[in-house]
């Protein structure tokens, strides 16, 4: 039959896609807008789009990065421009699953301006025993490496949210040129940190290093292979599931060789690599740069690749399905096997099976005769010793007229299963298929032939067919399975920070994922409502008005939103509680559009109190009856808003100033880590409560950029104050407009949380950090006698907790 799709043409496809249409050219960043989001809206269904294959939301994607299990999800980064459709001033991506199935794709991880150095191709690591020492909070960090002739380490205490450069991105290793692409795993037996990173200096190798701390590195050993380019990777396999563990050395093009590693020395015996794919394994190719997952809880080693031949309308290049590796011994010798993850069969929506069929040239004996499928799987086994057929198989997306756009044939004489060799065995053949709108993986025997593939299917209605085909005889059909296959897309929230249950729902309105939280948009109300119930709750969350004329956090809702009570911000100077057919209570205050107001409601039977902006004493305190208990959610009223921060009995913002708390330049919102200020230039987030003589202490923690710190004696503008600032330029600094008081020169780690203290007695100020009990500042300036009592941000994203004054 003829094949309407030609791979040559579509690799070529690819090419002038990546060479023609480049974007908007990459751009670096900013810490004051780290991590940007700069994604177009998508619901995931424009044409040759993967519906179980991950593929970025927008730009361009090659290598998989550093993928990771921690704390209940799987991450994957990958290299990425997000800012147009070819290579281009590498960022690290960043997606994450709960299952390996489901991904979300996430805001960018690194980012050029923000982390130092080519941001090219790395491992990742979750150090669990904070070997580094660079945790700060109750999770493990994730450590991630990247760079080109050497090696620069960042790392992230918020579960992939943020990272901070270690040694402000000073590499670790400097290496000769070329070498790239670090990969680190930890090796048990020797109670070591590994890393082997590809090197093309005196030819292509492997080079070997440890470390007791992921921070300093001892070189082991160079393995030399001219087969071996870019992207290596070494992982541990049982032999047979059970037997001996031998070691596997891959690289880009998904070669291999098997052997032994102690620890600082990698030895086969194997005298050519094999190949565990046998997809166009090149740049342009269909498999490339495939990783192994760290850390995995059962201890599975589950690998992800780059799919380059895939493109679309706002993306470009795609990754494997997540395929689990053995290894097996066969009369050949032993071999690498790949095949898909068991938590692929999650996402099947539907299954039809036959068993015992003889199938023939004649169409009748079809047992997917008039079967339609666009997204789906085949899982077959084939009696060849029965079989007369000289080539059988499937043909994929079929029309009327008789073309397709793939089909995947058995030569009976040849032994090959998609032009691959895979021999019987015992005188069957397995085959499972995956397609998908642009790709086809296909694997033989239980992972001993894997293959995969780009092809552009034809998802139209009519090109929907699937044809069991025989030539030249018959084959005998043991067992078949059509399983189709939902969508891994749109169970995640990618913007949304919340410890709210999902998925959420929308109930009126257009809710879309911004940098910066959700964005929801609605002529009337619309609403967002998380999977959570409550009745009594403590519940917040971050609003900024668009142009909406209200937002607001909802609760005790119904599932369509007809019933609930809101809190919102109003337009027009208010803050209002009120349900469906009452306001039940208003609060005057100024609102503008652009900025960001902290609500919290707390609810305890009929009585509920709104509190705003950190006061301490609600703003609003009424008494309802109508509602018990309903869903948790937030809502948007004619016009465009964006919520973030959405959570219920959360820790919040401790402070215990009392009064409300009013931005002057800047965004502030209130993650689960305290108070977040974010600006380029200096930014204040100032109190109501105001001081002469004072001690004010906070915890303060520079997150990405430059520094962030105390203010006091401020105006309400914040024109006039004292600040005193730890700067990660290596300073604690007491200043105000016009004059650098007083500094004390210190290592300032970004990402790590100060604590500053602050005694203001006349003109006399004693700055003490980290409990000290002796001032690393004592100075004297009589500029401002009293003001107002709050922090501060410069040029960095920073948090702020347990602001207190006495």
């Amino acid at each position: 039959m003829r094949s309407r799709t030609r791979r040559g043409v579509w690799l070529a496809l690819v090419a002038t896609v990546v060479a023609l249409l480049p974007g908007v050219p990459a751009t670096a960043g900013t810490p004051g807008d780290y991590p940007e989001f700069p994604y177009p809206v998508t619901a995931y269904t424009e044409p040759q789009r993967g519906q179980f294959h991950f593929s970025p939301r927008g730009g361009w994607m090659n290598d998989i990065n550093a993928p990771l299990y921690h704390n209940g999800l799987y991450h994957v980064f990958y290299q990425h421009n997000p800012h147009g459709l070819g290579w281009d001033t590498m960022h690290w991506g960043h997606a994450t699953s709960p299952d390996l199935v489901h991904w979300t794709q996430k805001p960018v991880a690194l980012e050029p301006g923000v982390h130092p150095g080519d941001l090219w191709s790395g491992g990742g690591v979750v150090d669990t025993a904070n070997t580094s020492g660079f945790k700060t909070g109750a999770d493990a960090p994730i450590v991630v490496f990247t760079g080109t002739n050497g090696v620069s380490v960042a790392y992230s205490n918020d579960g992939g949210r943020t990272f901070q450069n270690h040694d402000g991105g000073r590499k670790v290793l400097s290496m000769p040129a070329n070498s790239r692409d670090p990969k680190v795993f930890w090796h048990a037996p020797t109670g070591r940190w590994v890393m082997v990173v590809w090197s093309d200096n005196g030819g292509n190798a492997a080079l070997f290093y440890t470390s007791p701390n992921l921070r300093d590195w001892t070189y082991r050993s160079r393995y030399a292979a001219d087969w071996l380019l870019e992207c290596p990777d070494l992982f541990a396999l049982p032999v047979d599931g059970t037997g001996p563990t031998r070691w596997v050395l891959t690289d880009a093009s998904g070669e291999y060789v098997v052997g032994g590693f102690d620890g600082t020395t990698f030895t086969t015996g194997q005298p050519a690599p094999l190949r565990m794919d046998q997809g166009h394994n090149s740049y342009f190719g269909t498999f490339y740069a495939g990783l192994t997952f760290e850390n995995m809880p059962d201890g599975r080693v589950v690998q992800m690749a780059w799919q380059p031949g895939n493109a679309g309308s706002v993306w470009t290049g795609n990754a494997t399905v997540p395929a689990q590796l053995g290894l097996r011994t066969y009369p050949e010798g032993i071999r690498l096997t790949r095949f898909p993850v068991a938590e692929l069969a999650t996402l099947r929506t539907g299954t039809q099976t036959w068993t015992g069929r003889t199938v023939t040239a004649d169409p009748a004996t079809d047992p997917l005769a008039g079967v339609k499928a666009d997204t789906y799987e085949l899982v077959a086994e084939f009696d060849t010793a029965a079989s007369t057929a000289t080539r059988f198989g499937f043909d994929l997306h079929t029309r009327a007229d008789g073309t397709y756009d793939r089909r995947v044939a058995y030569d009976r004489a040849a032994q090959t299963l998609y032009g691959a060799p895979l021999a019987p065995v015992g005188g069957r053949v397995k085959v499972r298929i995956l397609v998908d709108r642009g790709q086809l993986e296909i694997f033989g025997n239980d992972g001993k032939l894997s293959w995969t593939d780009n092809v552009a299917f034809d998802s139209a209605p009519a090109s929907q067919g699937v044809r069991l085909f025989a030539e030249g005889g018959s084959v005998r059909v043991v067992s078949l399975a059509l399983h189709r296959i939902g969508s891994t897309w749109g169970r995640g929230e990618s913007t949304l920070e919340s410890n709210l249950p999902g998925p959420w729902r929308a109930a009126g309105g257009t809710w879309t994922d911004v940098t910066g939280g959700k964005r929801g948009d609605a002529t009337g109300d619309g609403f967002y409502l998380s999977a959570a119930s409550a009745g009594d709750v403590s519940y917040e969350a971050d609003l900024r008005l668009d142009t909406a004329a209200a937002a607001g956090i909802t609760f005790r809702a119904s599932a369509d939103g007809g019933a609930h009570y809101t809190a919102n911000i109003d337009a027009a100077g208010l803050v209002k509680l009120w349900r469906p057919g009452r306001d039940i209570a208003v609060h005057a205050t100024p609102v503008s559009r652009g900025r960001t107001y902290h609500l919290k409601v707390v609810a305890t039977g009929p009585n509920i109190r709104v509190y705003l902006d950190h006061g301490a004493t609600p703003v609003i305190d009424a008494v309802d009856t109508t509602y018990a208990a309903g869903l948790l959610g937030v809502n948007v009223f004619a016009g465009a808003a964006v919520v973030q921060n959405v959570r219920r009995d959360a820790a919040g913002f401790r402070t215990d100033l009392g009064l409300r708390w009013h931005p002057a330049g800047g965004e502030w919102t209130v993650p689960a880590g305290g108070l977040r200020g974010r600006r380029m230039a200096n930014g204040f987030r100032l109190s109501e409560r105001t001081a002469g003589d004072l001690t004010v202490t906070g915890d303060v923690r520079v997150l990405a950029g430059r520094a962030a710190g105390l203010t006091f004696r401020a105006s309400a503008d914040g024109s006039a104050h004292y600040t005193v600032n730890i700067d990660t330029d290596g300073v604690v600094k007491l200043w105000r407009p016009g004059r650098d008081v007083a500094v004390h020169p210190t290592t300032i780690v970004p990402g790590r949380t100060y604590r500053l203290r602050v005694v203001a007695t006349g003109p006399r100020v004693r700055v003490y950090l980290g409990g000290g009990t002796t001032p690393v500042i004592d100075a004297t300036d009589d500029t401002y006698a009293s003001g107002r009592v709050g922090v501060n941000v410069f040029d960095a994203v920073a948090e702020f907790q347990d602001v207190t004054l006495s």
